[in-house]
């Protein structure tokens, strides 16, 4: 059994008041944990927001306020009494645009600078000492959550780059938890299902032949984000499985490049050919297939398996 993308979004569904309480009671929690909710941000007598303000003047020489106010999405008459108290505290100077009255252009003094310079540098060490006071592994987990919690709140992925890598401690588990998460919010599919891949990935963890059957993980920015084996069907025929792509990554190519991989060891390993099982719902998947050079062999009659109608399929490809 090969677990390839899923088409679709997954359905859509009333927000839970438990999942309200959940956000509502983690803002608090981090709020707290940052300190931005103190008389000052990191020990000092500025606002998040202040903060805020002199972190964008500090990344260019000028900045016109208007293009300050919409980048930062701040209230006028509050940004300008903002920048009046700086301005007083010798912090910023401000004036009209050469050539265009109307526009309003300010930037940071030497003064400032340094106030942003020690903003800077006290950020950077309570954040290091956060993270240094965290095993290694919980301090990747968060680093990741965090990419994530940015990623489902509209910044996307931060870039189109991966990487494929061997398997390491703790990448079992998340093949099976991904493949049970996924399956059961996209297409349905009952525990059934997640059992099935458990049983394949401890298979495999016990007592596979690294000369003949390898895994695969790709990564993007440090998260996980899909997965691939290469497993030994019989002396001269090689089997696909487990092919999955976050969705978050879905188009990047990463679907491509595991099944290229897995074709690739494959070959090297000395097998014939390389076949896999698929169902007809995985369309995105058959393009990537044929795309490799795999042929459709033989289309199932439909069963009731994993809480679902299912159309198995065979598909098969030369080395």
């Amino acid at each position: 059994m090969d677990v390839d993308e899923v088409d679709g979004d997954g359905a859509d569904g009333d927000v839970a008041a438990d999942e309200i309480a959940t956000v509502r009671s983690f803002n608090r929690f981090y709020t707290g944990i940052i300190g931005v909710l103190g008389e000052g941000l990191v020990r000092t007598p500025y606002s998040l927001t202040e903060a805020r303000v002199i972190f964008e003047l500090a990344q260019r020489d000028d900045t016109e306020v208007l293009a300050l106010r919409r980048t930062l999405d701040l209230d006028a008459g509050y940004l300008s009494r903002m920048l009046a108290r700086f301005e007083s505290d010798g912090l910023i100077v401000r004036e009209r645009a050469a050539g265009d009255a109307r526009r309003q252009i300010t930037r940071l003094t030497a003064q400032g600078r340094e106030v942003f310079t020690m903003l800077d540098d006290r950020t950077v060490a309570e954040i290091r000492a956060l993270l240094e006071s965290l095993p290694s592994g919980d301090r990747q987990r968060l680093v990741t959550a965090m990419k994530t919690v940015r990623g489902v709140l509209g910044e996307g992925t931060t870039s189109d780059a991966f990487a494929l890598r061997p398997l390491r401690p703790g990448d079992l588990g998340w093949v099976v938890q991904r493949n049970g998460e996924l399956y059961d919010e996209e297409v349905g599919w009952d525990r059934t299902y997640e059992a099935l891949v458990a049983q394949i990935v401890a298979g495999f963890g016990a007592g596979h032949d690294p000369e003949s059957e390898c895994g695969w993980i790709a990564e993007a920015d440090g998260a996980r984000v899909g997965s691939v084996f290469c497993m030994r069907h019989d002396d001269k025929v090689a089997q696909l499985r487990l092919l999955l792509v976050e969705p978050s990554t879905r188009g990047m190519g990463v679907g491509l490049a595991l099944v290229e991989e897995c074709v690739r060891f494959a070959t090297e390993a000395g097998y014939a050919e390389i076949m896999l099982w698929t169902t007809a719902l995985q369309k995105p998947a058959h393009s990537i297939y044929r795309r490799v050079g795999f042929e459709l062999e033989v289309e199932e009659p439909p069963v009731e398996r994993f809480g679902d109608t299912i159309h198995g399929q065979y598909w098969r490809k030369k080395l």
